[in-house]
């Protein structure tokens, strides 16, 4: 097993935990954590190498003791009476396993069973979380970079371990032969660098390394399976009828044969990945049939081409290449499937076999791993069922599909370039060509001249993070500073439709026929503090929701005030792209595991659902100024707001005053500007794509207090 690898790193605590006397690794992990706690570092460093020790060789015993048993009482054929044929090398099995797990595992096998929450921790490498900190404080460096490169392999979007890992990065002193993982599977290293092989047609290379990317898939798929053998996992059904003796032995068979079919997604899963890679087995032997071909064994590539159509014995590609192999070599040529892949096929063949009669008659379910399972292995009845499952599944994506692309959009030349699909969430959606070069750059030029104003808009501290500048500006405050001549007309004016295009875009998407009012407009401009960006480890605008208080450790969001629960949609349009940093990030409930991110650019528009479903935040600003129109709107009439109706009476007066011939007329007025919200013809080119370093040099930690807040 991959977690044997990291034994060196824990060779302290192997005299501790001797063979003959194994320590549950959940009592090590637990005292661990609490010495972790009480921040006695040594300690917990010990107990928290010993606890990760212990699970491997707990896990270790077993699976040997599990293989020993198999060769030493193996289940015999022949006549007899079926109880005795069956049951009697069953509990003769069960008696071995007592024995050889009573010699490696002291006091007993029984204390060994941890709960489902502390082997959930195991599996998510939790232990390293805690050992990085604690190595770190005891001034073991390449320690501490190899326990939190091990925790962020298999937890990538981690935001605080992000932070981490950048900090060690850029420490003097850390080997960059540190960032190891204590756990690397060895099958996934090889497979992605023969893949690397193949797509630079270096097929000899790339043969070797898939050769020993399957073998070592294979080999980890005994290892799992030797794990599904353990104790009934049934912890939530105590107060339940116990079942009968039939019943209680199906029941457990079949939740092993299960457990061992999930083996293959368990092996193509790699860590930090959420889903499988597909067909991972057959997969392997594709790409060996066509490398082997290119490298001139026919022979081999023949075999891997026999061993592919055992999943797939109808497929047209593979079996033009069999015939093609069987020409090359003559028809006396014997070529037959590789005897793993055979076994393994006919293996999984007759467990899917058991457990779909288990689905059809014991009402058991089933989530089938593999696509290559033949269609005639399923029951009739459970094909229609299949069938009906595939039909609503379809309906409910259409479904989803006609909720998400509302059109048309009432503006012409506007692209919708990320969905809640490709976002990973729900109710939130991605526009860009919103606004021109030009009306950014009108925009900007507000910003500029209000600041030189001095009228609202005066440069402080960010309420966020005292390493950037905050400036704001309302529409009432733009539409006061253009009537007192600081600021041109046309630029307040613009401010005005742009929010009154974006409001129409995002009602028209997601609310089309409901009202959406303003619940509050915001010109928002930060800017980094020249010369305090240096090891800076905050955020830009710490995780929140926009219509409750987010609670990570509750997993609620609690529409109470001070939050502004009446809000239900929310927007930014992003002016400019010329800064560090700075994009928008959507997170879980926990606030850390990061889902979606948005970087800015001119005439983007991100809008999404405001409450407890779209967690965001904004990366710290590292260099230059982020400006945006931030945007909240309501369906209650009452909430709507009021400076907004305030600076339209303020553009209706103006106006006024223009179509009087004696009117008082500035120079540069709006008499030559395009309203932003009228329909209008795509818009000339915008700028490339960002260039800029890529956002995640400056992830920042998430807040631990609740609160609501206004500007992004």
């Amino acid at each position: 097993m991959a977690s044997l690898l990291c034994l060196s790193l824990l060779a302290a605590a192997a005299a501790a935990t001797s063979p003959g006397r194994l320590v549950p690794f959940d009592l090590l992990y637990a005292d661990g954590v609490r010495a972790y706690l009480a921040r006695d570092w040594a300690r917990a460093a010990e107990l928290l190498q010993r606890a990760l020790h212990s699970y491997a060789g707990l896990r270790a015993a077993r699976r040997a003791c599990r293989a020993a048993c198999a060769r030493e009482e193996p289940f015999p054929g022949g006549p007899g009476g079926w109880e005795a044929a069956l049951l009697g090398p069953v509990l003769q099995r069960a008696g071995c396993l007592q024995r050889c797990l009573g010699r490696r595992l002291l006091p007993a096998p029984s204390a060994h069973r941890a709960s489902r929450a502390v082997r959930r921790d195991f599996e998510r490498r939790e232990p390293y979380n805690y050992l990085q900190v604690a190595f770190f404080q005891l001034k073991k460096l390449d320690q501490a970079v190899s326990a939190a490169h091990t925790f962020f392999v298999a937890n990538p979007q981690h935001l605080q371990m992000r932070e981490d890992i950048e900090k060690y990065r850029r420490m003097s002193g850390v080997k960059s032969d540190s960032f190891r993982d204590l756990e690397a599977t060895p099958h996934w290293e090889a497979y992605e660098t023969g893949v690397q092989h193949y797509d630079a047609d270096e097929y000899l290379q790339a043969v070797a390394r898939l050769e020993e990317s399957l073998s070592e898939a294979l080999s980890a798929l005994e290892e799992c399976r030797a794990l599904c053998e353990g104790p009934w996992e049934d912890e939530d059904e105590e107060e339940k009828m116990q079942p009968g003796l039939y019943e209680a032995i199906a029941a457990h068979y079949i939740q092993v044969l299960k457990c061992r079919q999930q083996c293959v997604l368990e092996v193509a899963t790699k860590p930090g990945r959420i889903s499988a890679t597909e067909d991972f087995i057959p997969s392997h032997l594709d790409l060996l049939q066509f490398a082997y071909s290119q490298v001139g064994n026919q022979t081999l590539a023949a075999e891997c081409a026999a061993s592919y159509l055992l999943f797939y014995p109808t497929d047209e590609p593979m079996l033009e290449k069999m015939k093609q192999y069987r020409t090359e070599l003559g028809e006396d040529a014997a070529v037959t499937a590789r005897q793993s892949i055979q076994h393994y096929v006919q293996r999984s063949l007759m467990e899917k076999k058991l457990i779909y009669y288990a689905v059809e008659h014991l009402g058991e379910t089933f989530n089938d791993p593999d696509l290559w399972t033949p269609d005639e292995l399923i029951p009739e009845n459970l094909k229609e069922k299949h069938r009906e499952d595939q039909e609503k599944q379809k309906q409910e994506t259409l479904d989803v599909e006609e909720r998400e692309k509302r059109g048309p959009l009432p503006f012409e030349g506007i692209a919708v370039t990320m969905d809640s699909q490709r976002m990973n969430g729900t109710q939130r959606v991605v526009f860009d060509r919103v606004l021109t070069e030009s009306e950014c750059e009108d925009l900007l030029r507000l910003t500029k001249a209000a600041g030189e104003a001095g009228d609202g808009y005066r440069a402080r501290r960010s309420p966020h993070t005292p390493h950037e500048r905050f400036e704001g500006l309302t529409v009432l405050k733009a539409m006061q500073l253009a009537q007192n001549g600081d600021v041109e007309w046309r630029d307040a004016k613009l401010l005005l439709q742009a929010s009154e295009k974006s409001r129409r875009i995002i009602e028209s998407y997601f609310t089309p026929g409901k009202k959406l009012h303003f619940s509050f407009t915001h010109l928002v401009c930060r800017t980094a503090v020249d010369g305090e960006q240096e090891g800076r480890m905050d955020l830009s605008h710490p995780v929140h929701a926009d219509n409750c208080l987010l609670d990570p450790e509750g997993q609620e969001c609690w529409k109470e005030p001070p939050a502004y629960v009446y809000r239900d949609y929310s927007g930014i349009l992003y002016l400019n792209d010329d800064f560090q940093g700075g994009g928008l990030f959507f997170t879980e409930m926990d606030t850390v595991t990061v889902t979606a991110e948005v970087h800015p650019k001119c005439g983007r528009l991100v809008a999404f659902s405001s409450g407890k479903e779209n967690p965001h935040g904004v990366w710290a600003v590292s260099r230059g100024r982020r400006c945006a129109v931030a945007l909240w709107y309501t369906h209650s009439q009452e909430h709507a707001e009021q400076e907004r109706v305030k600076a339209e009476e303020l553009m209706e007066q103006r106006a006024v005053e223009q179509d009087q011939p004696d009117g008082d007329k500035r120079q540069g007025t709006d008499r030559g500007s395009r309203s932003s919200s009228e329909p209008r013809a795509p818009s000339r080119g915008t700028k490339p794509a960002d260039q800029r370093q890529k956002p995640g040099s400056d992830r920042k930690q998430h807040p631990k207090v609740l609160r609501a807040r206004d500007e992004f």
